[in-house]
């Protein structure tokens, strides 16, 4: 049994004991490795620090995790060889030739070993590669919705396409309108900004190279160069050079500068902008995927390729194993559990990165998934939750996000009896419509989501609150209840995240006092009185704007009491 176990290796120990051209051919290849690793060492800090390992960063990991396993193929190989064709050997004697053979086996046994890292390590890195052509690829399609980046070249874009119109104006527009506005280059900048009220482009673009993708990658190519010498060059928001290869990093990567653009809008990442180790922390907050688990799985496999080939039974190594398998099985018990729940989270995608999910009554977005933990950011940043990666498969998990990003914002209002409620649904449609083009937040983009972005009837580009939405009406404004003393209105818009909601409803009550007080709408106390005023003369109070009320509801309607 033992030696089924084994295999042949046991006859290794006896060549190197009965050979001394054996030892120091092994003591060689061992010298020879521990040299190649040092100077790999030396290299790989070196390329670390080069502008390549930016620029090219999948190609400067694919030369680093690469040039240790040639160098390290190319010293086994050359002593195998030195093997075969000289007289190392010679002093042995035919019944010891044995001793050849299983050096050569050793050396070929290190040779898929070295290979077998080298394919489990170069995998990911391709992967990894073609993972980053697809975003580059959405990017790109962001670029062009947007007709341009805010860090672009001049006008950029309308050197890569040319908007051609449509023969016909849209549906929602004039035709007359349409023909006035295809007089002017003001015009046609308009109409291609346009959207109809489901949200499609009018017109088409015609490319004006070869390859726009391309194109467009060459330019953010340069844009991330110009930010890099920015970086070293001392011309940056920090006034110092930044140094490129040092722990922690203090420059972005070209794949973290990416992301980094992702998570701003895509607004000009400026260099030093950010505190040395941000891009270092950036990097470990990035999500893991499961090509994780590539390299072992694949360097397993070349593991099991060698026991075979020294004829060591596997099933008996199995066995053998099992027990002790299932010890640490009990071991690591909880461990397992968050690993399959990992690989099931990311298989069957229930959530993801940056969706708002509820568990255990804990609101907040999902911000790291781990094979052991899972990060849950509260919703409003207060804190930061840590749960155990298999009670997100265990437990009852709401996705807010699943298939929309967007909240209600809603408020109550309380009116006076004696107002008019059709008046008042009027004002309060009037306010939900100037809020969802006034209420901004720091970069300029709308906390409403809504069919058309309002800067495209400035020639502006759209700040992305029109993107993914259906045929939604917007504000709602319904007529709730009849309280005690006030009539019970409600007003609902919706923003574009969880957090947007409490700015927009500050702002709504902030517009609605002003209007109630321009159009007398009277909000009254919440108190039980004894009523010994004078109604009539409340009423003709009330009715000396009449007419400004009657305007407003002709002009904006009753909201959605006009369903009824």
């Amino acid at each position: 049994m033992a030696e089924e176990f084994i295999g042949e290796f046991d006859s290794v120990s006896d060549a190197l004991l009965s050979n001394e051209s054996l030892q120091f051919a092994f003591l060689s290849l061992v010298i020879g490795i521990i040299t190649i690793i040092l100077v790999y060492r030396k290299f790989s800090n070196w390329i670390l620090t080069k502008k390549i390992s930016y620029t090219r960063s999948h190609l400067s990991s694919f030369i680093r995790t690469a040039l240790l396993p040639i160098f390290a193929l190319i010293l086994i190989t050359s002593i195998n060889s030195y093997i075969q064709i000289t007289e190392l050997f010679s002093d042995v004697q035919l019944e010891e030739e044995p001793s050849q053979q299983i050096f050569a086996k050793i050396l070929n046994s290190l040779n898929l070993v070295v290979l077998g890292y080298t394919v489990a390590h170069l995998i990911p890195i391709i992967i990894r590669k073609h993972n980053t052509s697809n975003e580059e690829w959405n990017d790109f399609i962001k670029w062009r919705e947007r007709r341009g980046f805010e860090d672009d070249e001049q006008d950029f874009f309308h050197s890569v396409y040319r908007w051609q119109p449509p023969d016909e104006p849209p549906e929602n527009m004039d035709k007359s309108e349409f023909e006035r506005l295809l007089k002017t280059e003001e015009g046609r900048r308009i109409l291609e900004n346009f959207r109809t009220n489901k949200g499609f482009e009018i017109g088409t673009l015609v490319s004006l190279v070869k390859d726009p993708f391309e194109t467009w990658k060459e330019s953010e190519r340069r844009k991330y160069e110009k930010y890099y010498e920015g970086c070293i060059s001392g011309n940056n928001q920090v006034g110092q050079k930044l140094r490129p290869g040092v722990k922690p990093n203090e420059i972005f990567s070209i794949d973290q500068w990416r992301q980094e653009k992702r998570l701003q809008y895509y607004n000009t990442i400026k260099p030093g902008s950010k505190p040395a180790g941000y891009a270092e922390k950036q990097k470990e907050l990035m999500p893991k995927s499961l090509t994780s688990f590539i390299p072992p799985l694949v360097f397993s496999g070349f593991l099991i390729s060698i026991l075979v080939w020294w004829n060591v039974d596997l099933f008996v190594l199995a066995t053998a194993l099992a027990g002790l398998g299932v010890g640490i099985g009990f071991a690591l018990k909880e461990t397992l559990e968050n690993l399959f729940a990992y690989i099931m989270i990311r298989k069957d995608k229930i959530f993801v990165e940056g969706d708002r999910v509820l568990i255990d009554n804990y609101n907040g977005y999902v911000h790291k998934i781990t094979s052991r933990i899972t990060y849950i950011r509260n919703a409003l940043n207060e804190s930061i939750a840590i749960f155990p990666t298999r009670l997100m498969v265990g437990s009852k998990v709401i996705n807010f996000s699943k298939d929309y990003d967007f909240v209600p914002a809603f408020i109550k209002i309380g009116t006076s009896y004696l107002n008019d409620p059709r008046q008042v649904c009027s004002i309060l449609v009037k306010v939900g419509k100037r809020a969802m083009k006034e209420v901004i937040d720091k970069n300029g983009r709308h906390l409403a989501v809504q069919e058309r972005c309002p800067y495209l009837d400035q020639n502006k580009p759209s700040c992305g609150c029109d993107q993914g939405i259906t045929d939604m009406e917007q504000p709602w404004v319904l007529f709730n209840d009849f309280a005690d003393s006030a009539l019970i209105f409600e007003m609902w818009i919706y923003v574009r995240d969880y957090g947007s909601q409490f700015k927009m409803k500050s702002n709504l009550r902030l517009m609605v006092y002003d209007e109630f007080k321009k159009h007398d709408i009277r909000i009254p106390w919440p108190i039980r009185t004894i009523y010994s005023g004078d109604q009539a003369k409340e009423e003709n109070e009330i009715k000396k704007l009449e007419e400004v009320r009657k305007k407003t509801y002709e002009k904006y309607g009753p909201g959605e009491m006009n369903r009824f």
